[in-house]
């Protein structure tokens, strides 16, 4: 600020990470938009929470403190799915962890209200978008309020916040107080006694979910069909004295030129120096030399949180300005000719599934890919296909590899396409191994999932391995499974194990199911229930359970086979005992 001449700032962004640079961060990209509009800005990378000073660095901000937990949420970050604290933070200087509370939204927010009380408090990130009403927490094993009533907040952002963010500055910018903006798209906002209008969708009180799972599945059926920027409604939750929490319909998605001007912001791609000594932000490093391509994603797994966050509806960056981008990276002396992805939440999803969208907005009731492609889906890969042709022609790119996620059942739904998307990524994009993500293989599962069958995977995994062979290369495929997801039971990771066994896709990790907020089936894992259909779900929700199932999908360690044998006997599959354990 005094090598600017600035006196005051106009906002503070307050983050839970370390700061990063990089258009991978939340923080680095709202920081250089509100810049490049002439706004003054500050980041507060991971303050010191034990005291309100922290808050003072700066000076009072002109306008209001934006404040997030982070790229992850705080207590994803801060502990495992068994609830053991993590010694590592990826996100903080060398790895080091302990650098950010439990619920950083919530004291942040209140360590800045300490500092200056006046000062309006907007939260945004992923940690305030999934919690933005009452949801359940799994830590507390508890309803948890919506965070804007723990933090006390001014607004909330859900969702990706750029046009909610610029349109909140311009308002404030302009005199009007934080407490009267209350009509932004993208924002949640609290209110006593609010006008309740017909079109407005009244969600369960708090109080109900809090107390029914019935009403808690209710709830989250309403919100899952109305998060959608062409057909969502207003939300209203009421809380105790008449307070409601009233969630605003979605912004709609950035569109093309729009994510170009965004991503070809001046990042410098780097963290700050000041973490040089300690050997920088590990997290820089799997993305530093990577494009972001595309956001939104109609995949709908039913255990992503990018429904509820980015949103279903799939927009993507041109390839000239992607190109562009790849062109300057290499002129960045660190750059070693290794492009490390081209993608977003789902590489090769480059557009709506459908032109019906742009019209009508999803499908309250219907998925894109599940269980099978829907008769509308536009599969093309032509535009991808074209644009890494490019990437690989730029002068100092050796190799340009696809490390995000790749629906396979949408490359086998592309007729026109899809042999020759295959063929360029076993040729070029793999860097000697494939990682995809059949999650499980019993259907029961993957039904509850929102996957296709298995027999999908293997249709796919026979193609791959036909390919590799007819291009000479020797590759192979490393697929993802989930262990406790709702809907298995020992019997279903029998079933999974014996597929491994079958396939020889041994794994050597495997995820359990972590119930974080906002996703269908940490709904599913609360209330034993699906809430779009009313059907009742099996959950694995004791420690026991979870380590045997978990057991079943490593079968070949030695250190399992106790677990696996009582596992395989409490399923009454003794008959495999001598199969899994030989």
């Amino acid at each position: 600020m005094q090598e600017r001449g600035w006196e005051q700032v106009d906002f503070v962004l307050v983050t839970g990470d370390a700061y990063v640079d990089h258009p991978s961060f939340g923080t680095a990209l709202l920081g250089r938009l509100l810049e490049s509009r002439g706004y003054r800005i500050a980041v507060l990378a991971q303050p010191d929470w034990k005291s309100a000073a922290d808050f003072t660095r700066f000076g009072k901000p002109r306008l209001g403190f934006l404040i997030g937990s982070g790229c992850v949420d705080s207590m994803v970050n801060n502990y495992s799915v068994f609830r053991h604290r993590r010694k590592r933070d990826v996100y903080s200087p060398g790895g080091a962890g302990g650098k950010r509370p439990d619920r950083a939204i919530i004291v942040y927010s209140n360590l800045a209200r300490q500092a200056y009380r006046d000062v309006p408090v907007i939260i945004g990130g992923i940690e305030a978008s999934l919690r933005r009403l009452g949801h359940y927490d799994y830590w507390d094993d508890s309803v948890r309020r919506s965070v804007l009533m723990d933090s006390r907040a001014d607004i909330l952002i859900y969702g990706m916040g750029e046009r909610a963010v610029l349109e909140i500055a311009e308002a404030l910018d302009a005199g009007i107080s934080a407490g009267d903006i209350g009509w932004i798209r993208g924002t949640c906002v609290r209110r006593k006694d609010p006008d309740i209008f017909e079109d407005d969708i009244v969600l369960p009180a708090f109080a109900r979910i809090a107390a029914s799972k019935e009403a808690y599945a209710q709830s989250f059926g309403m919100q899952y069909r109305s998060n959608d920027a062409v057909n969502g409604g207003r939300l209203l939750e009421e809380y105790e004295n008449k307070y409601y929490v009233i969630q605003n319909p979605p912004q709609p998605p950035l569109e093309r030129q729009e994510l170009d001007d965004l991503y070809a912001l001046p990042f410098e791609r780097n963290s700050h120096p000041s973490y040089d000594e300690m050997g920088g932000v590990p997290a820089l490093s799997e993305v530093r030399f990577s494009v972001t391509a595309n956001r939104g994603c109609f995949g709908g797994c039913a255990f992503c949180a990018i429904t509820y966050h980015q949103g279903r509806e799939v927009r993507s960056r041109s390839p000239q300005a992607i190109i562009e981008e790849v062109r300057n990276m290499t002129k960045d002396p660190a750059f070693r000719g290794i492009v490390h992805d081209v993608g977003g939440p789902t590489a090769n999803f480059r557009a709506p599934s459908c032109s019906k969208q742009l019209e009508k907005g999803m499908c309250r009731n219907r998925d894109c890919l599940f269980p099978r492609p829907c008769p509308a889906l536009e599969a093309d890969h032509s535009e991808y296909i074209g644009l890494l042709r490019e990437l690989r022609k730029i002068p100092g790119v050796r190799k340009v590899f696809i490390r995000s996620g790749i629906r396979y059942d949408y490359l086998l739904a592309d007729k026109k396409h899809g042999s020759q998307f295959l063929k360029d990524l076993c040729a070029h994009h793999v860097s000697g191994i494939l990682k995809v993500a059949p999650e499980h293989a019993a259907p029961e599962v993957l039904e509850k999932m929102h996957k296709p069958g298995i027999e999908v995977f293997d249709r796919f995994s026979m193609r791959y391995n036909e390919m590799n062979r007819k291009l000479g290369k020797k590759q192979y495929m490393v697929p993802y499974y989930i262990s406790s997801h709702p809907g298995s039971t020992l019997q279903s990771a029998c079933e999974l194990a014996l597929y491994m066994k079958k396939t020889g896709f041994i794994p050597d990790q495997v995820q359990d199911f972590y119930p974080t907020p906002g996703t269908l089936a940490t709904c599913m894992y609360h209330t034993g229930q699906d809430p779009l259909t009313g059907e009742k779900v099996f959950v694995a929700d004791t420690l026991e359970e979870k380590k045997l199932q978990r057991a079943l999908l490593h079968f070949h360690k030695k250190e399992n086979r106790k677990l696996v044998r009582q596992a395989l006997s409490e399923a009454g599959r003794e008959d495999l005992m001598e199969v899994l354990l030989k």
